[in-house]
């Protein structure tokens, strides 16, 4: 598929007369729901996602939402994942595959300016992406790009940055139990810290499989 085509596309959601706040759109999950702000996942806005490692548990916490993006036939664009998307776990938490797009900037290419793309172009509901770089200046980029695509942008990000200063308005720090994942909101616009929220892996589990058949 040709990637200029794809984010290029006209659609029905590209507006970039009025940018509207962001909005929640349901995690899912009741108790995270209550704990970030607009009662959701914020649309037209990034997430930043800051976890141990790889591998935590921070990616089913999404599933329920991504589900939903897909359904409405919005691209999920995936911008230089660590692993190649396990489909059939994506697919039995409601996630419609056809609607994933995978995207590896070139070696050497600046991977911000991909995010920033994808996140403008209209025809994206979510944009994943995993930088391991990114100043004040480019962040904010991505907050006014997502804004005009109406997108829901998410960085994950090593826990290391956490204590460095973000212009994203949104900030979650994932931690790993033995037996499931820990939430704290570490920023939040007109707020403060919060949490953490504790998810055990078998409700996240039970989670994806309710998605399936709700999707």
């Amino acid at each position: 598929m040709n990637l200029d085509l794809l984010l290029n596309d006209p659609t029905p959601w590209r507006d970039t007369a009025s940018i509207a706040p962001p909005t929640g759109l349901s995690t899912g999950f009741p108790e995270l729901d209550a704990l970030l702000p607009n009662g959701g996942w914020p649309r037209g806005a990034v997430t930043e996602l800051l976890v141990p490692q790889e591998g935590v548990g921070a990616l089913q916490l999404l599933l329920p939402a991504l589900a939903k993006i897909s359904q409405q036939r919005r691209w999920i664009a995936w911008v230089a994942p660590p692993y190649v998307p396990y489909a059939p776990a994506l697919a039995a938490a409601g996630v419609d595959l056809s609607r994933v797009l995978l995207i590896h900037p070139r070696v050497g290419g600046d991977g911000l300016a991909t995010v920033e793309r994808s996140l403008r172009s209209g025809t994206c509901g979510a944009v994943l992406a995993w930088p391991m770089a990114g100043d004040g200046p480019a962040l904010r980029r991505l907050q006014l790009a997502a804004a005009e695509g109406d997108a829901w942008g998410v960085l994950f990000r090593p826990e290391q940055f956490a204590g460095q200063s973000s212009p994203i308005g949104l900030r979650l720090q994932i931690a790993r139990r033995p037996t499931g994942v820990d939430v704290s909101l570490l920023k939040q616009r007109g707020g403060r810290d919060t949490g953490p929220v504790s998810f055990s892996m078998d409700r996240l589990l039970q989670q994806q499989a309710t998605q399936k058949y709700l999707s």
